[in-house]
């Protein structure tokens, strides 16, 4: 049995006219006012966590866990299965509450305690497996899924690392609200990628709205990504032992789309903390490291520009979800990071 939180309680009262998924997309897009130095770059972050799990992550989510229902992958009284670091789990666990599934999901052990909880408050299972496990592991969090899912009758798995519904999600949805926000002026969009959805599908609109558009992708140290896009050859020692979450990776995604990419920047766990820190402090914008990771990112790209520019980024989450992480000063300092 799954127990029904306060919060799921809630949930389930706005079932009947799914008033809560409606409120997925159409987040807001803030202008940096006080870290941005380059006055002839203008940086806007795109605002996810207003998304109502908390993350960009609903909108794939939604669009793939219908689908699955429209052609009968998804039935009544089923299970949702899902590798994830937290955030795809929070969407998952939130649909599974309105619309009556069960949810069991596994996670890396670096995931922080926050997203743990919010999952098991949401009602889901969740199954912890090491976060130093290579890809061919069975203890893998993706192979653990992989072999959850084949066990459990009428269980479905969203595959959000493989499955081409991911970046089109992105391209009905977040790609079109990125170019009517700016009112077709962005010239630039700068994501990092994990499963590569959002900037595959983000990028692949914006390009085809103005084909001189520029996709820049920020990955952490340790991930496969920058060298294979650099190389073409993949690290065989590539890791996701990083400490920042949901970002880079240890294996290719097929919704990943390289060719939408025209340049990678390799960032380090510091880069992304103090700049998400900063954006707390001085912009009010309260984000996770993949939001801070995705600023750094646009920052050194407003660099490089010396004609006027429009850069796009995003702010995957809320950084509730790392209260005892980086925006905790002990864990900055037991970690060796500068504050």
């Amino acid at each position: 049995m799954f127990k029904k939180s306060l919060l799921l309680q809630i949930i389930l009262k706005y079932m009947s006219n799914n008033i809560l998924l409606n409120t997925i997309g159409n987040t807001p897009l803030i202008k940096l006012q006080k870290i941005n130095p380059y006055f002839n770059v203008e940086i806007y972050v795109k605002l996810e966590f207003f998304n109502p799990s908390g993350s960009i992550k609903d909108r794939m989510v939604k669009y793939i866990i219908e689908d699955a229902e429209a052609k009968g992958l998804l039935k009544k009284g089923g299970t949702i299965v899902e590798n994830t670091s937290g955030n795809t789990g929070a969407a998952i666990a939130m649909l599974a509450a309105i619309k009556g599934y069960k949810a069991i999901l596994t996670m890396p052990d670096k995931v922080s305690i926050e997203k743990q909880s919010s999952l098991k408050a949401l009602g889901a299972k969740i199954v912890i497996t090491p976060t130093s496990a290579p890809p061919d592991s069975p203890d893998h969090y993706v192979n653990t899924a992989i072999r959850i899912a084949s066990e459990i009758p009428n269980s479905f798995r969203v595959n959000q690392y493989d499955n081409p519904k991911n970046p089109e999600a992105h391209y009905l949805t977040t790609g079109p609200e990125i170019w009517e926000q700016t009112k077709g002026k962005v010239t630039h969009f700068v994501a990092a990628g994990s499963t590569g959805g959002t900037i595959s599908g983000v990028g692949k609109y914006l390009k085809e709205k103005n084909k001189s558009m520029k996709v820049v992708m920020p990955d952490p140290v340790g991930s496969i990504y920058y060298d294979y896009f650099k190389t073409g050859k993949i690290e065989v020692h590539g890791n996701c032992t990083y400490q920042v979450e949901g970002v880079g990776e240890d294996h290719i995604a097929k919704a990943m789309d390289f060719s939408i990419v025209d340049d990678m920047y390799k960032f380090t766990d510091q880069d992304a903390f103090s700049t998400a820190r900063l954006l707390a402090i001085e912009e009010g914008i309260f984000g996770g490291g993949t939001g801070g990771a995705n600023v750094w990112g646009a920052l050194k790209l407003a660099k490089t520009l010396k004609e006027h520019a429009v850069i796009v980024t995003i702010i995957p989450d809320n950084g509730v979800k790392y209260l005892s992480k980086f925006y905790n000063d002990q864990w900055m300092k037991d970690n060796n990071y500068s504050i």
